[in-house]
């Protein structure tokens, strides 16, 4: 009996900060990989989210929003990140937040047109657009700057356009056999992940104090006889105040962000999860290349 054909297709989702590319990965996964928050630059790392379905494996590139006006270390690494992802891919989605272009669009926009594949638009939050008939002079007067293959309006958070984005791709997806198993569906570790929750509940609870300024490094990660998951996450902050800040009245923010964090674990992992936080100065560390290699920021690190 001869094997079916298979195919393999593989897709970066870019754009600029706060696009909701993250939610977007999420959903067309049906289930939460990406972390995501209302803050600009929530995702730092790039992430691979796999979807397959029968003969068809889709691997979809999740990516740091690509921005201009920061020269910090840090901002530097998240994009050469993102503008890497577009290479040797088989179709670019370039995702932008309904009408709202700005200089960070213009950006991504120039990247994406040096593309020798496709590059579909992605219109994203068309649910929140008053006025839809917007949507075909705004995707006329960009594709006079880009040869789209095709213009996709969504709603990544609502679902809307998701069936018809995924067959899209799957249409562009090459015969070729697949790179990951087929339940697997992500390249990253659960320490990757456990990591990254913690990221995301300080970011949601403390974004406005403190967006960009703290990092978490798993120190511990061990199951026991019983099956429990035991994670020790160190926070890394650059300045004692903004440890003040994390660590809260008496321990309690830092309690109501490890509780967070700790009840998505068990829902990601199946299992339950004993976690532990500590909070570190440590100085500097966003502009610091080193420091950013050791927590596995640095692009041409293994994730």
């Amino acid at each position: 009996m001869t094997q079916p054909d298979r195919y393999c297709g593989v897709v970066a989702i870019v754009g600029r900060p706060n696009v909701g590319k993250s939610t977007l990965l999420n959903h067309l996964l049906g289930q939460k990989l990406s972390i995501t928050s209302r803050k600009p630059q929530t995702t730092r790392h790039q992430l691979l989210g796999v979807k397959t379905e029968g003969p068809v494996q889709l691997v979809f590139v999740d990516t740091p929003g690509i921005h201009k006006g920061q020269s910090k270390a840090i901002n530097q690494v998240m994009n050469r990140t993102a503008a890497a992802a577009m290479s040797d891919v088989d179709v670019t989605l370039l995702l932008c937040d309904r009408t709202r272009w700005t200089d960070e669009d213009d950006l991504v926009l120039s990247l994406a047109a040096q593309q020798s594949g496709p590059v579909a638009l992605v219109i994203n939050k068309v649910d929140l657009l008053e006025n839809q008939s917007v949507l075909l002079p705004f995707a006329r007067s960009l594709s006079e700057r880009c040869q789209f293959d095709a213009v996709l309006p969504v709603s990544a958070l609502r679902r809307r356009g998701l069936d018809e984005l995924t067959q899209y791709v799957q249409q562009h997806a090459p015969l070729g056999p697949h790179l990951f198993p087929e339940d697997q569906i992500t390249d990253r570790s659960q320490r990757f992940l456990a990591a990254e929750l913690v990221r995301e509940k300080i970011i949601r609870q403390l974004g406005d104090e403190l967006p960009y300024a703290t990092a978490v490094e798993i120190e511990a990660f061990s199951a026991d006889e019983r099956g429990v998951l035991h994670i020790h996450a160190l926070i890394l902050v650059e300045r004692g105040g903004q440890k003040k800040i994390l660590v809260g009245e008496s321990g309690e923010r830092l309690k109501a962000i490890g509780t967070a964090a700790r009840k998505d674990m068990e829902r990601a992992f199946d299992t339950k999860v004993m976690l532990k936080l500590w909070v570190k100065v440590k100085s500097g560390w966003s502009d610091d290349i080193r420091a950013l290699k050791t927590l596995g920021l640095d692009p041409l690190s293994e994730p």
